[in-house]
């Protein structure tokens, strides 16, 4: 027997399927860093979408694409957009969890796994990748390691985007923030260590959502984008 209540309806009609999608499907929940993040600095998401967006339109058209370090994975679709397949990875199974327990079916379900890179490379073919807020977290003692096990992840003709917070930024970062980033990058810095393992590396400045190719001393953060690796 059908429900008599009345459902309620948006009084413009073009917006009617915010709540038909509800009905559907209900709402889908943040993952555990966002969910912080909204609760303690709203603003960071803008900053964290708008590095998703570069690394989606950097690795538009890619038939398989390598997230390394995903958390929560609050940033996947907006590449999933632009690529064929995507698969995820972070060495923390708190994350990869969280990840797995709020897994949609349909459009936007993509494969996520353990996987540390420092061990070794990831197993499977891609042709691009991706570690945004990672690199920072990797001691520099081991950070060739972990570049070169994606470099050698990747097919010959792959593409990596690496970004992280410049060190030239730190001086104004949270107690909370530094306590993690053990090895933030300035531009040369950046360059140099992608260059070791890349034919071709191309670095942009970041301040805020706005992603440019300018000072690098007065970047908050760095994104390095490298073609083609040395271990192929």
């Amino acid at each position: 027997m059908s429900d008599p209540t009345p459902q309620p309806e948006t009084k413009e009609p073009q917006y009617q399927c915010c709540l038909d999608l509800e009905r559907r499907q209900g709402r889908t929940q943040l993952g555990l860093m966002v969910n912080y993040m909204w609760h303690h600095d709203p603003r960071h998401l803008a900053f964290l979408t708008s590095r998703y967006k570069f690394a989606a339109k950097m690795l538009s058209g890619c038939a398989h694409v390598l997230e390394v370090g995903c958390a929560d994975a609050f940033g996947t679709r907006i590449v999933q957009q632009e690529v064929g397949k995507l698969t995820a990875t972070d060495f923390d199974p708190v994350f990869v969890a969280d990840v797995q327990q709020r897994m949609e079916e349909g459009r936007w379900k993509f494969d996520v796994f353990l996987h540390d890179m420092i061990a070794g490379p990831c197993p499977g073919t891609f042709d691009g990748a991706y570690a945004m807020d990672v690199v920072e977290h990797i001691p520099a003692a081991v950070e060739d390691r972990f570049v070169g096990n994606i470099a050698a992840s990747l097919q010959p003709h792959g593409v990596l985007v690496l970004g992280c917070p410049s060190a030239n930024s730190q001086v104004y970062a949270s107690a909370a923030s530094k306590a993690g980033h053990v090895n933030c990058k300035d531009g040369p810095a950046m360059k140099a260590l992608l260059l070791r393992h890349f034919h071709n590396v191309f670095v942009f400045s970041m301040n805020d959502e706005v992603v440019h190719t300018g000072y690098f001393p007065m970047s908050q953060y760095v994104i390095g984008l490298a073609c083609g690796p040395r271990t192929a």
